[in-house]
């Protein structure tokens, strides 16, 4: 019983975040017919108004984000086109990551950096997941395969952490960056503040859910290499 309880718990905060932030999206997600423009257009008109003009703006299918690489602010089809309070709101959470760049926020050169970082480790160490059991057969040593599952534990581990210290910058973003810029442009009526800061927030932590959803990588890792020892 007491276990049924804790994987209830253990379920509901690894998915409850992601639920929470694709319900908040969907339900503002309704296009509103005196929107003064798409999602797309208030970022352009965001990125030219704060003169930058040589930031790129493209849709994608791979979710709304900004690359600092590439200065490209990317959207998805739906806010990208969209009329509605998730489209501008999301559009201004992203523009809000290039204002960032913009003032060379330090917040954002430590979040770009951890997160090449947390790519790379989650990489090294699910490689050294799939090569515990090949290595350890090969040297015959037990050792060996305990040394090899801390390092790739360590690795995945890491990449958690990452997204989790990220927040702030998310926060940022949504906070003191779009939220100020859609009120004081009246770009949103006063009725619709209280969701516009819901969307925001759910921009916000995003990264939040992206980091427990790490955790049940780690997770099924620990189960994959119990069943096999």
């Amino acid at each position: 019983m007491h276990f049924i309880l804790l994987a209830i718990i253990f379920i509901a905060v690894i998915f409850g975040p992601q639920m929470w932030a694709k319900r908040t999206f969907a339900r503002y997600s309704k296009n509103i017919a005196n929107m003064p423009g798409t999602g797309g257009e208030l970022a352009r008109h965001l990125l030219d108004r704060f003169d930058m003009t040589d930031v790129k703006l493209e849709t994608t299918e791979r979710g709304d984000h900004y690359d600092p690489s590439t200065k490209t602010v990317r959207l998805s089809p739906a806010n990208f086109q969209g009329r509605s309070l998730t489209a501008i709101s999301v559009a201004a959470h992203e523009v809000g990551h290039a204002i960032q760049h913009k003032q060379n926020s330090p917040l954002l050169k430590t979040r770009t950096r951890l997160v090449m970082l947390a790519n790379a480790a989650e990489r090294f160490g699910s490689l050294f997941m799939i090569a515990i059991p090949f290595i350890t057969a090969a040297t015959r040593a037990p050792s060996t395969g305990l040394v090899m599952f801390v390092v790739g534990f360590i690795s995945i581990g890491l990449a958690v952490l990452v997204h989790l210290i990220t927040l702030p910058v998310e926060l940022d973003a949504s906070f003191n960056k779009a939220l100020p810029v859609l009120k004081e442009g009246n770009y949103i009526q006063a009725p619709h503040e209280a969701a516009v800061r819901r969307i925001l927030k759910a921009a916000a932590y995003t990264y939040v859910a992206q980091s427990l959803a790490g955790i049940l990588n780690l997770a099924r890792w620990i189960a994959v290499l119990r069943r096999r020892g």
